[in-house]
């Protein structure tokens, strides 16, 4: 008899943690997974089109998401790690940054690979709305001032990266010299 994961792993770069990441949080909660450690990568970039928000403001994000949806805190661990290059012997360097994890959450069959040769388990978790949840459309959206990237995170994640500047960041960053 196969033991049901208990912990499992999402790592992303989570700019920002969005709905999307909310959806795949519930299913797990929802198929037995009992906690939840999110690792916070490229935790050493900021302030760029692609990373526009650092390691903390990302942490902050997915607490109150995750206080907005009434989930609590108690069942969910944060993490962080600096940007790294995708191979083997990065999962174990991942993998010194977390707590024992069971199984780890993705959908990029590369990313899936390497931790399943490093003898983690790998879930495929289902798609959710895929074409509004993507972190590059929301950055694109903020960036144009198209307020429906509010739709796309939580209503405290949304007024937090309001109250730090978010857009105004974003924007910085993708103006040329």
């Amino acid at each position: 008899m196969r033991k049901r994961p208990k912990r499992a792993l999402i790592f992303g770069r989570f700019q920002p943690f969005h709905k999307g990441h909310l959806a795949i949080t519930k299913w797990a909660l929802d198929n037995g997974i009992e906690e939840i450690v999110y690792l916070v990568g490229m935790a050493s970039e900021n302030y760029t089109p692609r990373n526009p928000f650092t390691a903390g403001e990302r942490i902050e994000m997915i607490r109150l998401s995750l206080e907005d949806e009434g989930l609590g805190l108690e069942r969910f661990i944060t993490a962080t790690i600096r940007t790294l290059e995708t191979s083997i012997g990065s999962v174990y360097y991942v993998l010194s940054y977390v707590p024992k994890v069971d199984v780890i959450l993705t959908r990029n069959p590369v990313i899936g690979k390497i931790f399943q040769d490093a003898g983690v388990g790998v879930v495929k978790p289902p798609v959710f709305n895929r074409e509004e949840w993507r972190g590059e459309k929301i950055r694109e959206q903020m960036a144009a001032g198209d307020p429906r990237w509010m739709d796309a995170v939580t209503p405290s994640t949304a007024e937090y990266i309001l109250s730090i500047g978010g857009i105004e960041r974003l924007r910085h960053s993708l103006a040329k010299d």
